[in-house]
C-alpha cells in the first residue's frame, strides 16, 4: 500500500489525505461515545461545519477532526483553596505547606472566599449560568504528590455551567481576514492542585514538593467545537487575556499557572466520532497547536494504514515535535467520586435572593460581582477599531502581544502623528525588531517616548521615511540618544533649501535625457528613476513627494 500524503487545507480547516492503491479498510476502533476513562471528554455530536475546501479527486478522502480542551488556571490568591498557606512561585521546596496540605489527621478544609469570587467572576465573563448551589466531591487516586489520596473538586454540581467563549482567527495569505468563532463551555469548577514530583534520573529517585498542593484551580472545560491546533491555541489565548483582565488568574503558562489537556479524535463526515486520545500538560500556546496538529495527522495516518486508535493518554515531546504514549485508558480508572463530607454545599446569592439582615462579608452576591467586572478584551478591541480606525486584525495583535497595547497607547499620548501611522510603526517596525531579537515588549531598548519623538519629526516633515528607519535602527542599538540627537549627528534632516533642490532636479533631467524622453512617451515608471537619482544626490535628505512635484512642474514648463 502506498504511503498516504497529508495536506492541510485552509481556510476550510479540513485534513485531506490522498492515498493511492489503498487496500481494504480495517476496523477503526470504538467510537468516541464509548468513553473508558471516567473523565469528561468530548460530547457525542461534532459541532464543526464540514466545509469542503475543494472538490475531492478520485482517491482522496476527507477527515473531520474534533478537539476539546480542559484548561486548569491557577487562581490569583494569596493563600490556597482550603488552607492559609501562602502561594508563591519558586519558593524553596516544601516551605509553603500547612498541616492540611500535608494531610495530617484531624485537619479540616476552610474554603477561601477569594477563590470562590474568582470562579464566579470568570463564569460571568464567559456567559455562564452561575449555580446558586454547588457541591464539592472527593476524586480518589493514589500518587506520591497527592498526600490525602484524593483531590477535592466539583464533579457533580460545579459553580458555573453552559457558557461560551468567542475568539477570532486571522486567515488568508496576508493574515488579514478575521473569522469570528465561538466554543461552548461545559463547566467551570473549583478544585485543588496536587504537589509536584521532581524526577532525579541520575540518582533513580523522585522528590516531592508540596508547595503547590492545595493551590486553588479553575478548571474550564471547553466542548469539542474546535478542529485544529490554531483554533485551540487562539481560544486558549483569548481565555488567558480574559483571566488576566479579570485578575482571577495571572495565567502565566511559563510558570505553570495555565495548563491545558487536549482531547483529540478524527472521523469521516457522517460517521460516528472516532476514539479519542488525551494529550496532557501542554504549557504553551505554540506547543498546544503543534501537539494537536501532529496528533490529528498521526491518527489519520494510523487509520489509513489499517491500524486503530487507542484510548490513551499521551504527552508532547517538544524536542521531537511529536506526541508519545504515557498510559492507556483501556482499563477504566475508578475515581470513586464521593461527596466531600467536610464541606457543606456552596451557596451563592443574587440581589433578589439575598437574606435580609445578612452580613455581606459572610455571603457572595453574584450581582455585585457582575457590577465589578472590568472591560473585557473583546470590548477593548472594538474601542480600538472605533477610536483609532484601525483594522480588526491590528487590534487582535495589539492585545495578543503582552505589553504591546500599553506601549501603543503611551506612544499615542505623546505624538501628533496619525493613529494609522503609529499603528503601522508599532506593529511592523517595532514588533518586527522585537521578534528578530526574541525580546518581550518590556525588554525593548526603544521607549514609547523615543518612538513618539521620532514620529513627531516624521510628521513635521523634518526627516524622510527612509531617514526615520535609520534613526529607529540607531535608537535600537544605542538607547541613550534621542531621535533629534541622532538626526543632527547623522545629518539626516530633510533639505529645506527649495532653490537648491530645484537646481538638482533640473541638473538630473539634463544628465539623463533618455529617461526624460521615456517619461514624455508615456512611461509612468520613468519618473521614479529620476526621483531616485535626485534623492541619491541629496544623500536621501529630500522628500520624494516634493521631488516629484518639482520634476512634474519642470517637465510641464
Amino acid at each position: 500500500m502506498a504511503a498516504p500524503v497529508l495536506r492541510w487545507c485552509c481556510p476550510a480547516r479540513r485534513w485531506i489525505l490522498a492515498n493511492i492503491d489503498r487496500g481494504p479498510r480495517h476496523g477503526r476502533g470504538a467510537p468516541t461515545g464509548s468513553r473508558s476513562s471516567g473523565k469528561r471528554g468530548q460530547s457525542s455530536v461534532a459541532q464543526q461545519p464540514l466545509v469542503t475546501a475543494q472538490k475531492p479527486r478520485k482517491g482522496e478522502h476527507q477527515w473531520a477532526a474534533v478537539v476539546g480542551l480542559e484548561i486548569h488556571a491557577q487562581i490569583s490568591s494569596n493563600s490556597k483553596l482550603f488552607s492559609g498557606s501562602q502561594v508563591h512561585f519558586a519558593a524553596p521546596p516544601n516551605s509553603l505547606v500547612s498541616f492540611f496540605d500535608a494531610s495530617l489527621p484531624g485537619t479540616l478544609p476552610v474554603l477561601n472566599r477569594r477563590c470562590v469570587e474568582a470562579a464566579v467572576m470568570t463564569g460571568l465573563a464567559l456567559n455562564c449560568h452561575i449555580n446558586k448551589k454547588s457541591l464539592f466531591d472527593r476524586k480518589h487516586y493514589f500518587y506520591a504528590d497527592l498526600p490525602a489520596g484524593y483531590q477535592i473538586t466539583q464533579q457533580r454540581l460545579p459553580v458555573a455551567v453552559k457558557g461560551s467563549l468567542a475568539y477570532s482567527i486571522c486567515v488568508g495569505k496576508k493574515r488579514n481576514q478575521v473569522i469570528n468563532k465561538t466554543v461552548r463551555i461545559k463547566q467551570i469548577q473549583l478544585e485543588q492542585d496536587s504537589g509536584k514530583s521532581l524526577h532525579d534520573d541520575l540518582r533513580s529517585q523522585t522528590l516531592i514538593d508540596l508547595n503547590r498542593a492545595g493551590v486553588g484551580l479553575l478548571e474550564v472545560v471547553l466542548e469539542p467545537d474546535m478542529s485544529c491546533g490554531e483554533e485551540a491555541a487562539t481560544a486558549v489565548r483569548e481565555l488567558q487575556l480574559i483571566l488576566q483582565a479579570l485578575g482571577t488568574s495571572q495565567a502565566n503558562m511559563a510558570e505553570g499557572q495555565l495548563r491545558v489537556d487536549a482531547n483529540i479524535s478524527v472521523h469521516r463526515p457522517g460517521e460516528p466520532l472516532g476514539v479519542r486520545t488525551e494529550v496532557k500538560n501542554l504549557n504553551s500556546a505554540r506547543f498546544l497547536a503543534k501537539a494537536i496538529d501532529y496528533e490529528i495527522q498521526r491518527q489519520i495516518e494510523e487509520l489509513e494504514n489499517g491500524g486503530e486508535i487507542l484510548n490513551e493518554t499521551r504527552s508532547f515531546d517538544y524536542k521531537l515535535g511529536c506526541t508519545v504514549p504515557m498510559r492507556d485508558k483501556e482499563g477504566k480508572q475508578d475515581y470513586r467520586f464521593i461527596p466531600e463530607p467536610n464541606l457543606p454545599p456552596l451557596l451563592l446569592y443574587d440581589s433578589a435572593s439575598l437574606p435580609a439582615g445578612v452580613d455581606p462579608q459572610q455571603v457572595i452576591n453574584i450581582d455585585q460581582l457582575r457590577e465589578q467586572l472590568p472591560e473585557l478584551p473583546s470590548v477593548t478591541r472594538e474601542k480600538l477599531v472605533q477610536q483609532y480606525g484601525m483594522l480588526p486584525e491590528h487590534s487582535l495583535t495589539l492585545l495578543n502581544e503582552v505589553g504591546l497595547l500599553e506601549f501603543f497607547q503611551n506612544v499615542m499620548k505623546e505624538t501628533r502623528a496619525e493613529p494609522k501611522k503609529v499603528t503601522s510603526w508599532v506593529l511592523n517596525t517595532f514588533l518586527g525588531f522585537l521578534k528578530q531579537q526574541n525580546l518581550a515588549v518590556s525588554e525593548s531598548p526603544v521607549t514609547p517616548s523615543a518612538l513618539a519623538e521620532l514620529l513627531n519629526l516624521l510628521d513635521q516633515k523634518a526627516i524622510s521615511s527612509a531617514a526615520a528607519k535609520k534613526v529607529f535602527e540607531e535608537l535600537w542599538r544605542s538607547g541613550g540618544k534621542t531621535p533629534a540627537q541622532i538626526v543632527s549627528e547623522k545629518r539626516l534632516e530633510l533639505m529645506q533649501d527649495q532653490e537648491a533642490l530645484e537646481q538638482l532636479c533640473q541638473a538630473t533631467m539634463e544628465e539623463h535625457p533618455q529617461v526624460v524622453m521615456d517619461l514624455k512617451k508615456g512611461n509612468p515608471r520613468a519618473i521614479n528613476k529620476l526621483i531616485g537619482l535626485v534623492r541619491k544626490a541629496t544623500l536621501n535628505r529630500a522628500d520624494p513627494t516634493v521631488i516629484k512635484e518639482m520634476l512634474e512642474k519642470q517637465l510641464s514648463s
